[in-house]
């Protein structure tokens, strides 16, 4: 075998919460590249439909649904779905996201709510439903989209986020336990950590600050449309087979300060 093969996803079925748009669109081109097809959820159906679109133009297979990652029956009815089309999901990426700019001690409670909600338990209820096809299965990869804001605390000049910060944080260690609790049942889960990439999410943040996020960026740049494609790569094929519970920061360099 070619050390390239490793990495290839031939044959392979991935599902991609919050895949019409951003970090889950540039996943799944990849994905598609590498020879898998893809499942692509979000609330905004509309934007997966476009990114089916494009995929299938370039020759790749694609499904588009409907999906709110923080309702269980919305969950479930995607899940059958994609089952029902592929009969399979083999990679499951848990992207979609949230976020919500205020100072700590002005954070809304309904605010806090939507975030942790979203980005924590949606990636906890995603988990379980695919982690039951792939217990059955033999097995599968699971890769979360945490942050480097989930690694540390943030300037709240640049960043001032406390309740995505905090439930990217509790990706990270959902990731690890997960790890643990599933590797007797062949199913990875590892973690991605991107720094500053251009998105609708951090559009705001990047407009009040590029030039001090990229001053304390030690590559001295943001992350471009194919930067995080190495990485979900890897944590989704077998050239990860010896890897799991680990989170992967992307970010520049900004995290080795």
């Amino acid at each position: 075998m070619n050390v390239l093969d490793l990495f290839r996803l031939d044959g392979k079925v991935a599902l991609i919460t919050g895949g019409g748009r951003g970090l889950g669109q540039q996943i799944a081109e990849a994905y598609v590249e590498a020879g898998a097809s893809v499942i692509l959820c979000s609330r905004r159906v509309e934007n997966c439909e476009q990114v089916k679109a494009e995929l299938e133009a370039k020759g790749g297979k694609a499904l588009a649904l409907g999906l709110d990652v923080t309702d269980p029956d919305s969950i479930a009815k995607a899940v059958e779905s994609a089952l029902k089309e592929f009969g399979r999901i083999d990679i499951l990426v848990n992207n979609s996201g949230a976020t919500w700019g205020a100072p700590a001690l002005e954070m809304p409670f309904d605010a806090w709510q939507k975030v942790i909600q979203t980005n924590l338990t949606g990636t906890f209820l995603m988990s379980q439903a695919v982690g039951r096809h792939m217990k059955e299965a033999g097995g599968g990869k699971i890769v979360n989209i945490a942050s480097v804001a989930g690694l540390r605390g943030s300037d709240p000049e640049a960043m001032d986020t406390v309740g995505y910060n905090a439930s990217k944080g509790g990706v990270i260690i959902l990731t690890k336990d997960l790890a643990v609790k599933w590797a007797r049942y062949n199913i990875y889960v590892n973690a991605i950590a991107p720094g500053m990439f251009p998105t609708k999410m951090t559009k705001a943040t990047l407009e009040k600050g590029m030039d001090r996020v990229i001053e304390r960026t030690p590559l001295r740049k943001v992350g471009g449309d194919r930067d995080l494609q190495g990485a979900a790569l890897y944590f989704a094929s077998a050239a990860s087979d010896f890897t799991t519970g680990q989170v992967l920061a992307v970010d520049g360099g900004s995290t080795a300060r």
